[in-house]
């Protein structure tokens, strides 16, 4: 039986952004429901208190000063799979198709709603308690398809023997297409039960993180064995 799910109160969220306005902002609508908030100008004194005080979540802005995000959240990714919610000013897909190639785990465009943003969070918050979290009891479930296992308990991939890094959406997309290997699901299937929203216009973010977990495991991450696309449709794990 794993951990419980933390109330809202225990969870610790950074917020990084070189906007003073900005981040008091989302530091009032955050603490108003509940959250502990921690802030920083700039990426590297998001790196130096993400790995100090190993927040539940960190919400990074794109364009600061010394460090910025995209920089920020790849070297927070190299040793840390802490949920990352990209801001940016721009609407761009390539914008978008960076923070997510970056490490990113979702994105917001400002300006924002309050209600949109407490509902990306909390989201997030739970998807790691349930699917990312380090700190599960272990157990003997696997999700084995060929070569490739995915420990339910650990919240880790074993490829050919090897324990590979996923990040809680990584993990919550091959939860979800081994769980039920042939079965093709569209990207909008796949976004709705991983970041547990409506699902509008996800092609690309489901996309690049498709190409993040291919390129962790597959021997040729081009020509995939198992993560398949299936053009028009959607996605498969053969």
């Amino acid at each position: 039986m794993g951990t419980p799910l933390k109330t809202d109160e225990s969870y610790t969220v950074l917020v990084v952004d070189d906007d003073p306005n900005i981040v008091n902002i989302i530091q009032t609508d955050l603490e108003q429901a509940g959250l502990q908030v921690v802030t920083a100008s700039d990426g590297e004194a998001a790196c130096i208190l993400a790995a100090s005080i190993h927040p539940d979540l960190v919400i990074m802005d794109i364009m600061m000063p010394r460090i910025n995000g995209i920089m920020a959240t790849m070297r927070i990714r190299e040793d840390n799979n802490v949920p990352i919610l990209m801001l940016s000013a721009k609407a761009e897909g390539s914008d978008r198709v960076l923070g997510l190639e970056a490490g990113a785990d979702d994105y917001l465009v400002k300006p924002f709603y309050k209600q949109e943003l407490l509902a990306r969070v909390k989201a997030l918050l739970r998807r790691y308690d349930k699917l990312g979290s380090i700190r599960e009891s272990v157990s003997d479930d696997m999700i084995r398809v060929g070569d490739i296992v995915l420990d339910t308990a650990k919240k880790q991939l074993l490829v050919r023997g090897e324990y590979i890094h996923l990040t809680a959406t990584e993990y919550g997309i091959l939860n979800v297409l081994m769980s039920n290997p042939g079965r093709v699901y569209s990207a909008e299937d796949i976004y709705s039960r991983v970041w547990d929203g409506e699902s509008f216009s996800v092609e690309n973010t489901v996309m690049v993180h498709i190409r993040r977990i291919r390129e962790k495991f597959e021997i040729n991450p081009k020509k995939p064995e198992h993560l398949k696309v299936i053009w028009g449709i959607g996605y498969v794990f053969e």
